[in-house]
């Protein structure tokens, strides 16, 4: 559940520019990348063509608009990052929504992961990878993960976004199904620990473990904190 609050009216313009990305959104899922211009979206939206020119600045600016728009629909289907008593376990749907979602959407992934993003685009993707990052943390403070958390972020996000555009280059008939879950053994072997490294102690993953609960212990001055969180990370192998 989204708990921003109310949302401002929309201006005549506002709904305007909905619209236009609206349009260009389904044209890219329907018709791919070469059906995107200023013309055809313009005359599916029902307005003169330089009304795409004030609102985004040129074609580009449209797209970055309409990869701002999937990246908002993308985090809108995230369940709550504790929606799932297993920190593991949620870690691996939100895999697995990341894959579906860009297996289900292949021009709109490759559009969100391909065009330079602005602004807003860059904020609407970083909203992603914080519920990514909230995820991590959870499994980090469960004592399960093995690695940095920066470290498990990064290759996470760069072997699932890697898997999807690997699949969807792939012919639909010949695509291998079974890649997702080879990668995510891969990954979870990397970065998670398995039930005899926490019967053993392995000292990188207390290290790792320790790290992420630091923000939530008392005593500690910022320096301190500082210092301890240094020697930690040492540890977990920065």
């Amino acid at each position: 559940m989204n708990d921003a609050g109310p949302r401002p009216p929309q201006t005549s313009r506002d709904a305007v520019r909905t619209r236009l990305v609206e349009v260009a959104a389904q044209l890219l899922a329907a018709e791919g990348p070469d059906a995107v211009t200023t013309r055809s979206v313009a005359l599916a939206a029902g307005v003169q063509a330089p009304t795409i020119y004030r609102l985004f600045g040129d074609k580009d600016g449209l797209l970055q608009a309409v990869a701002e728009h999937g990246y908002a629909v993308y985090t809108a289907r995230k369940p709550p990052v504790d929606a799932d008593e297993d920190p593991v376990r949620g870690l691996r749907a939100g895999w697995d929504l990341h894959i579906g979602f860009g297996l289900v959407n292949p021009a709109l992934f490759r559009l969100m992961h391909t065009t330079a993003p602005g602004p807003d685009g860059r904020s609407a993707a970083d909203a992603g990878v914080r519920i990514l990052r909230q995820r991590v943390a959870r499994v980090a403070r469960a004592g399960r993960l093995k690695v940095p958390e920066r470290r498990a972020v990064d290759l996470i996000r760069a072997a699932g976004t890697g898997v999807v555009l690997t699949l969807i280059d792939q012919p639909e008939a010949d695509r291998d199904t079974t890649l997702s879950d080879l990668a995510w053994e891969a990954v979870r072997a990397a970065v998670l620990a398995d039930p005899q490294e926490l019967a053993l102690s392995v000292p990188a993953t207390a290290a790792v473990t320790l790290r992420a609960a630091l923000p939530a212990i008392e005593g500690f001055t910022p320096h301190e904190s500082a210092l301890f969180g240094d020697w930690l990370e040492r540890v977990a192998g920065t």
